[in-house]
């Protein structure tokens, strides 16, 4: 894979945002997610994002380990298997094209939820979350993981409804997410999305990964995360607009 000089400079920062979201603020993945799609064929970004996104939730699964609850995890996890199979059929009869498309429809879609719940009160989200609430984030979860790795707002969504403390937040997340991304391999594999090319470009951007990683939580103590976020939805918009339109 040939690149320009600013464009590896875009994949360093997007590869470093995979670990960030995963130990810091999960809110900006949508951001790495959309460079990669920008830079790549929509497909092929697909392939390269889902091991730098297992390289960073290991990092994750061991800083919150402690902080998680299995149970969560447990109960969204044969719904999201259902959404998985739903993508890879879906990932499996779209051209570059039409998968540009679908992501930065599944993006724009994401964009919008995430917006809806920072305005939305968590207590009432617990309050008047209905019985199908879990099976239909967790079906989304799985067909937006597999087609575009961007179900970090869905999951959000869901782990605001549940009302956990922050840390059980990140750590209930990242044990899902590291459980679920390693499902996904043999399907995206299947596709030939996974592939020595592909392997390549993810061992010169796993240090940008394990960087974001270990500079999440020290990091997301000090910092403003309403600026982030705000920040990471406009790239994130603006990229969104751009596969729309291709």
């Amino acid at each position: 894979m040939n690149f320009e000089p600013w464009q590896w400079v875009l994949l360093y920062g997007a590869a470093l945002i995979s670990g960030f979201s995963k130990t810091g603020i999960p809110g900006i993945s949508i951001l790495s997610v959309s460079i990669f799609t920008v830079l790549l064929p929509a497909r092929q970004a697909t392939g390269v994002v889902l091991p730098l996104l297992i390289f960073a939730d290991l990092f994750a699964y061991v800083i919150y380990r402690k902080n998680l609850e299995w149970s969560r995890v447990g109960r969204l996890l044969p719904w999201a298997l259902g959404g998985l199979l739903l993508g890879w059929l879906a990932l499996g009869r779209v051209t570059d094209h039409g998968a540009a498309r679908l992501i930065g429809g599944i993006i724009a879609l994401m964009l919008g939820l995430h917006v809806w719940r920072r305005w939305k009160n968590p207590a009432d989200l617990a309050a008047h979350a209905p019985v199908w609430f879990g099976p239909v984030m967790g079906v989304f979860a799985g067909l937006t993981t597999m087609v575009a790795n961007a179900a970090g707002p869905v999951m959000t969504l869901y782990l605001l409804a549940m009302r956990l403390p922050k840390l059980e937040f990140l750590g209930t997340g990242a044990a899902f997410f590291l459980l679920i991304n390693w499902i996904k391999v043999p399907f995206i594999a299947q596709l030939g999305l996974i592939n020595p090319a592909s392997l390549m470009l993810n061992l010169w951007l796993l240090p940008a990964v394990a960087l974001g990683a270990l500079l999440g939580r020290p990091i997301v103590e000090r910092v403003n995360q309403r600026f982030f976020e705000n920040a990471a939805l406009v790239m994130a918009a603006l990229a969104t607009v751009k596969l729309l339109l291709v």
